[in-house]
């Protein structure tokens, strides 16, 4: 399957009233970040497909821009079906083999899902995740009535997945009542579809309840992953000390390329290491112009931005600083304050501790500091 035979769609036009918040719910928090932030990053990164395109409501844009960035959205309609429509239509510039169609409100999106329903486009012209009824299915009103036999019953859900040519065809020829998915209407203009497997992360988020059962769902489904991180800096006359993202009034500051600031560097390593993404040197090269004196403050916010590209949660951060001088104890407070702001938690979730070397080494000598840093973060156990 090359790159780019396969489109993304979506569909995000909702109002989403029913979960009583104030954003729609498309665009509400979960799981540390805006729902459709989950769903969209599972699209982009997987290896088949080329293009993702989000399919908006009026008004909705600066929403979108905040939780996504400057991606590529399309005005939706006043129906699902509309919406559906406007977004195909956007993609049928770059006539793409096949598409994914999915509904923001499910937000935790597992690549053996996309597997699955690529996979069965080699053989059908659609394709969707299902999952089989457990549940006793009866008629009532008011009074229990007649079991209804449940086999051969399947709940559907999304993404589901096209051969676009088909789908596009089903839109632009529609006629009748509004459809409730996307594949009825490839069934309909003659098209097969296959049921896959489904997958219970994939439940729709529909009320208020819904969304602890998915923060629920989704902490079941993360892994816990620890990484370590070190450095070292000398201590000369004529720099500033930054240690942790916080000036410290002393003799002599440490040297090196960036603001040299060894505190927030070993963290940086730390949590780069938990999504084995290499190091600091990795990601700002030393050699680089660049990043000559830069605040390492972004150093430590890009690791925390690729942690929560791929879903992770950052939960805890111990650091150790080795020094002589200056004594840290002054300053702990400040640097717990200032790395927890950076990396938007809880003053609590971040530990700092001083040791020195009983004299011995450069450290006793007072020639430089080191620092030692533990990071421990939840991802989800499917990361690539």
């Amino acid at each position: 399957m090359t790159q780019g035979a396969t489109a993304a769609l979506i569909v995000a036009a909702g109002q989403g009233v029913r979960t009583g918040g104030t954003l729609p719910k498309q665009f509400a928090p979960l799981a540390g970040k805006p729902m459709i932030a989950h769903s969209f990053a599972a699209l982009e990164r997987h290896p088949a497909i080329g293009r993702v395109i989000v399919a908006i409501g009026d008004g909705q844009d600066d929403a979108l821009t905040a939780a996504l960035g400057d991606v590529e959205r399309v005005r939706g309609g006043a129906t699902r079906r509309l919406s559906v429509r406007a977004g195909l239509e956007a993609l049928a510039g770059t006539s793409p083999a096949r598409v994914l169609i999915h509904d923001a409100a499910r937000p935790f999106l597992g690549s053996a899902v996309i597997d699955r329903l690529l996979s069965a486009l080699d053989t059908h012209d659609g394709a969707v995740p299902a999952l089989p009824v457990a549940d006793t299915l009866a008629r009532g009103d008011g009074t229990l009535g007649d079991v209804v036999p449940r086999d051969g019953l399947h709940r559907i859900q999304t993404p589901q997945a096209f051969r676009f040519d088909v789908i596009f065809d089903a839109h632009r020829g529609w006629q009748g009542d509004e459809p409730t998915d996307d594949a009825q209407m490839a069934r309909k203009a003659g098209g097969s579809v296959q049921l896959v497997e489904g997958d219970m992360m994939l439940e729709k988020i529909t009320w208020p309840a819904d969304f602890a059962a998915a923060e629920a769902r989704h902490a079941a489904g993360m892994r816990v992953r620890s990484a370590t991180g070190f450095d070292v800096h000398r201590l000369v006359e004529g720099e500033e000390l930054w240690l942790g993202g916080v000036l410290i009034p002393h003799d002599k500051g440490l040297s090196g390329h960036s603001d040299a600031d060894v505190a927030l560097h070993a963290i940086t390593d730390a949590l780069l290491g938990t999504i084995a993404e290499g190091d600091i040197g990795t990601h700002f090269p030393p050699s680089d112009p660049q990043w000559r004196g830069a605040d390492s403050a972004q150093f430590l916010q890009h690791a925390a931005a690729l942690i929560a590209a791929r879903g992770g949660i950052i939960d805890f951060i111990d650091l150790t600083l080795i020094c002589e001088a200056p004594k840290v104890g002054p300053y702990r407070a400040a640097m717990r304050d200032r790395i927890a702001g950076l990396l938007r938690l809880a003053p609590g979730q971040i530990s700092v501790k001083a040791t020195t070397t009983e004299r011995l080494g450069f450290a006793g000598r007072g020639e430089g500091i080191a620092a030692q840093a533990i990071a421990t973060i939840r991802i989800a156990g499917d990361i690539t």
